[in-house]
């Protein structure tokens, strides 16, 4: 089978390294990250263009299915990976890494929510770790905020007092724990991510009473077939194998 992987992720990562050789795949990403991780196999980078673009790239690569397994808030790449399958009849996969567990933080829906929280419960030092796209809706904001990217945000939507953290993960407990009480926060600001590279920012948050401000995750394109964790992204392409092979045999009888 051809599979197109839509990665950029350590989910991703994994799930080619477990079905290379064996299947020929096809990696994806974004591009948006200078010097991203590599999996292993073929890659390409860059937007594909839109649905349309999609579209055209799944037909003219002959691929046979396609496996999501970008970030959990990647929501419009997702969007047209379901309808471009749908309408294709091509099968397809999204691998999404569990949520965190939200019982003890703010939960809201977006960073303009997180941004009007923060403001009307006045705090004063914050640790934003929302991305470069999620700056924006602080930009007015009389608070101090150490903001932690991987690529800098553009100049003109960040706030008046801030410290630029450029970091990749992981992150270990004992260093997040320094990080939160050496720079006096009192608030967090996170996407619900998952996984296990930048977790440790919650419990050191815990750990000093630091109030957790958590964006919900979009959903999922309505009936997406979804799993957990890559043995079961394995599991459902193996599944598929013999479907696929004998539609290719009738075809090319």
């Amino acid at each position: 089978m051809r599979i197109l992987l839509l990665g950029g992720t350590g989910e991703a990562r994994a799930l080619a390294a477990r079905l290379h050789p064996g299947h020929e795949i096809v990696s994806s990403l974004a591009g948006r990250v200078p010097d991203p991780a590599l999996p292993v196999g073929p890659v390409r980078i860059g937007s594909f263009g839109g649905a349309d673009g999609l579209r055209q790239w799944l037909r003219d690569n002959d691929i046979d299915a396609v496996v999501d397994a970008t970030h959990p808030f990647a929501a419009t790449m997702t969007a047209h990976a379901a309808q471009v399958c749908d309408e294709l009849d091509l099968p397809h996969l999204v691998l999404s890494r569990p949520a965190w567990d939200a019982t003890d933080a703010v939960r809201v829906a977006s960073d303009i929510e997180a941004a009007e929280f923060v403001a009307a419960q006045g705090f004063s030092r914050v640790f934003l770790t929302t991305g470069r796209s999620g700056v924006k809706p602080f930009t007015d904001s009389d608070a101090w905020f150490l903001i932690r990217v991987v690529t800098p945000p553009d100049p003109e939507v960040l706030p008046h007092h801030h410290e630029v953290l450029l970091s990749r993960g992981p992150y270990g407990y004992n260093d997040e724990y320094t990080l939160v009480r050496d720079n006096s926060i009192d608030v967090l600001v996170t996407k619900n991510s998952g996984g296990a590279l930048t977790e440790a920012k919650l419990q050191a948050a815990k750990a000093l009473g630091v109030t957790v401000v958590m964006i919900d995750r979009p959903p999922l394109p309505a009936g997406a077939t979804a799993v957990a964790t890559v043995d079961d992204a394995v599991a459902w392409v193996a599944a598929i194998e013999p479907h696929q092979s004998s539609e290719h045999s009738s075809s090319s009888g």
